[in-house]
């Protein structure tokens, strides 16, 4: 009979982390859940690390993006038998010990996905420089006004789904503007949602392999033109 560690899962994508990957990796294998990474194609030795951990791997053959990651290890959690999964970033801006702050919402029958938020009474963006709050801000604007959910934080990637809404949000949009994605198929399929305050870590690391304003507008763009796509 399954544990309660197999019902629960950690979906992580990966894109040439060489560097903070080993950490991340003995940071989730030191909570109570079952962990797949997504190796996106790497280039460095990222995919070396993660065969050598006791965790499970799934491999993209080519570099897809960010969103099509999410979509293979949701899918492969599902597949596992998953009753809860969170999505986790693998660059060491997330804390684990928020992962049971996520979950508790859902366990509890309040909602079906749970949003992090860094922005919200409690929550913590540390060392965050001005220019990305400010990016962050107009990308929350630009969600609310376009889905009519009142979140504080809109591009965050530490988020929990029950297993229904994770069979029914589905991510056509393979780059970052998955995280768009993500809030249109919430409000469109009306599932119940909450926010809960997180901490993100920034760090030279993260920062060096964060978003540019540039890719910021092509965000924008996508998500955009992913609302007349439907």
């Amino acid at each position: 009979m399954p544990t309660g560690k197999d019902k629960i899962w950690v979906v992580v994508p990966a894109f040439n982390e060489g560097p903070v990957i080993g950490s991340v990796v003995a940071e989730l294998l030191s909570t109570p859940y079952r962990v797949v990474f997504v190796d996106d194609a790497s280039t460095d030795d990222t995919a070396e690390i993660l065969s050598q951990s006791n965790v499970d791997v799934c491999s993209h053959v080519v570099n897809l993006g960010q969103g099509a990651a999410l979509g293979t290890g949701i899918a492969y959690a599902l597949k596992k038998g998953a009753d809860y999964i969170v999505t986790f970033d693998s660059d060491g801006q997330h804390r684990v010990g928020d992962i049971a702050s996520l979950l508790e919402p859902l366990q509890s029958g309040r909602c079906g996905v749970v949003l992090g938020s860094r922005f919200a009474a409690g929550g913590e963006a540390s060392n965050m420089p001005w220019l990305r709050r400010v990016m962050l801000r107009l990308a929350t604007w630009y969600s609310r006004a376009s889905t009519g959910m009142k979140l504080s934080d809109t591009h965050n990637g530490l988020r929990a789904f029950s297993r229904e809404a994770a069979c029914r949000v589905t991510i056509c949009q393979n780059g970052m503007s998955h995280a768009s994605e993500i809030l249109s198929e919430i409000h469109r399929h009306k599932i119940r949602y909450a926010e809960v305050p997180v901490t993100i870590r920034y760090t030279d690391y993260s920062l060096q392999k964060g978003q540019s304003m540039a890719n910021a507008f092509n965000i924008l763009w996508d998500s955009l033109m992913g609302l007349f796509r439907r």
